[in-house]
């Protein structure tokens, strides 16, 4: 099985088998099939791309209520550190984050269920995005938390005057301060 699990109960780490020669490699990144036999049975009805520059955080960001998703990430270009945090209030594991370096090189892919925070920052001087949604953006649901909450004691593998935010990154709330209606 092409799955690895991560100690946080529903987050998997998929590792397609790449098949390399001379002429270049190829992989299947998505089979529906392969990923139900793992339990991940979402329909995902969105892809999006984003291209960043060195120290570029995006996140940690989640949706709430009927507008959750579910999630998989990987990276076309590049590194980036990818983190996530379980905000499933009945998870052994809420609180708690995880992260895993995704790259060009590693072609690891990373499937975060609905009702955890998500983000990542760019550790190559460029990365290429990518990422499937099993439900559709509303801004009226999107929330967040502080990238550098004190509680969450997240290591960015980056030097934090480094990192470059939104002006609505800058501004989320802490773990502590946060409720969200996952």
């Amino acid at each position: 099985m092409p799955f690895k699990e991560t100690g946080i109960e529903g987050l998997k780490i998929f590792e397609p088998r790449v098949f390399e020669d001379d002429r270049g490699y190829f992989f299947e990144s998505f089979n529906a099939k392969v990923f139900e036999d793992a339990g991940i049975t979402e329909g995902f009805v969105q892809d999006n791309r984003a291209r960043s520059t060195f120290g570029v955080l995006r996140g940690l960001h989640y949706q709430t209520g009927e507008y959750a998703q579910a999630k998989l990430v990987t990276v076309l270009e590049g590194v980036v550190l990818d983190v996530v945090v379980d905000l499933r209030p009945d998870s052994v594991t809420y609180g708690q984050s995880y992260s895993v370096s995704l790259s060009f090189e590693n072609r690891l892919q990373l499937y975060i269920p609905r009702g955890f925070a998500h983000g990542y920052v760019v550790l190559s001087e460029t990365a290429e995005f990518f990422y499937k949604c099993d439900n559709f953006y509303s801004k009226a649901h999107e929330g967040g938390l502080l990238y550098n909450d004190p509680q969450l004691k997240i290591d960015w593998r980056i030097e934090l005057d480094q990192v470059i935010l939104s002006e609505k990154d800058k501004v989320h709330p802490t773990f502590g301060n946060h409720v969200p209606a996952l």
